[in-house]
């Protein structure tokens, strides 16, 4: 695969966290989400994700399952997952009936992506999880009785997951450090990295997972994901203004204050410590016009080398966000081989 070509030859999904807007609320946040559910499905993406948080004000995507389920049910073709469930948060045999009753109801569509971060901070973690000594060091054993509720029933067993059970609902593993990639490799199971909001380990964790990868029933080769913070509009200047929305949520995670998504500023009022820590979140963003996101995406593949990207565009106006995706996927390539395939021979 040539660089130039590199692109258009790379499946691209979605991540979305179902923000709430200021002025807004988690009812308008869960209808854009599957108007951009819908618009992507149009446009020839391959999977839609939603990601658990809690105790984040802003973030509506709590009850995970719950969203994919809404957003699979107004759609017909679209893979539509978690992005993903933090498992130590919950017993696995809950999240097998979850998953295997989405599977059965909208079958092959359905992804299982899963972390072991609480996905929120210490007292939300307190509340989920009572007990924190484990840390997230029960995930293998966790993940271990999840893969075994969702496998086909063994003779004697003594607890099965219906539905669930045999349904082999895909798992992906999710991170960004090392852990994840290593267990990911070893398992033979497709890994993906959060390099939209923490990037900094991003190549250590890709050549950990390749490096530890055994084939298994599931690959034969390493699958990887990245995801990446995208924000594309018809010139630099635009898609910058626009990407102090997303700038301005990282900045408020650091000072302790998350809240609903902020309209875009032309400061951001930052001391030079927050600056320096919001780039070091958003240090993978691609932002700009067309071609200056076509060229930073290439560049990102090409120093990558991962198998997929899943891209996360978090701007204040829902019509900004849908046309960044779209300006993406007709730059991919996508919307018009999605719409040629569309067209009776």
């Amino acid at each position: 695969m040539n660089d130039e070509s590199r692109l258009s030859q790379t499946p691209l999904s979605i991540l979305d966290l179902a923000h709430v807007r200021q002025g807004g609320d988690a009812a308008e946040a869960f209808r854009n989400t599957l108007d951009l559910a819908q618009h992507a499905e149009r446009w020839g993406y391959k999977r839609f994700w939603l990601a658990e948080h809690h105790n984040i004000s802003g973030v509506a995507s709590a009850a995970t399952s719950v969203l994919i389920g809404y957003v699979a049910g107004a759609t017909t073709t679209i893979r539509v997952g978690s992005g993903g469930i933090m498992l130590p948060n919950h017993a696995p045999l809950v999240i097998a009936e979850q998953f295997g009753t989405l599977e059965a109801l909208y079958t092959g569509r359905i992804d299982l992506g899963l972390g072991r971060a609480p996905g929120g901070d210490s007292a939300a973690a307190r509340a989920l999880r009572k007990d924190l000594k484990g840390q997230g060091d029960d995930f293998p054993a966790l993940l271990a009785e999840l893969r075994g509720y969702l496998a086909p029933p063994r003779p004697g067993q003594p607890v099965t997951a219906y539905p669930g059970a045999g349904s082999n609902v895909p798992i992906w593993l999710l991170g960004s450090s090392g852990f994840s990639a290593a267990l990911a490799g070893e398992l033979g199971l497709p890994f993906a990295f959060a390099s939209h909001f923490q990037p900094g380990n991003l190549m250590e964790a890709l050549e950990l997972y390749r490096k530890r990868f055994r084939p298994s029933e599931v690959l034969d080769r390493p699958y990887a994901m990245a995801g990446v913070p995208v924000v594309a509009a018809d010139t630099d200047e635009e898609a910058r203004r626009l990407a102090t929305t997303p700038q301005q949520a990282f900045l408020n995670l650091i000072r302790n204050h998350p809240g609903p998504l902020q309209p875009p500023v032309k400061e951001l009022g930052w001391n030079p410590f927050e600056e320096a820590a919001v780039a070091s979140r958003f240090g993978a963003a691609v932002v700009g016009s067309t071609e200056t996101v076509r060229r930073g995406l290439e560049r990102f593949l090409a120093t990558t080398q991962v198998d997929e990207l899943i891209l996360a565009t978090t701007v204040y106006d829902h019509a900004a966000r849908l046309r960044s995706y779209e300006m993406v996927a007709e730059l991919a390539g996508m919307k018009a081989a999605h719409h040629a395939e569309a067209v009776p021979a």
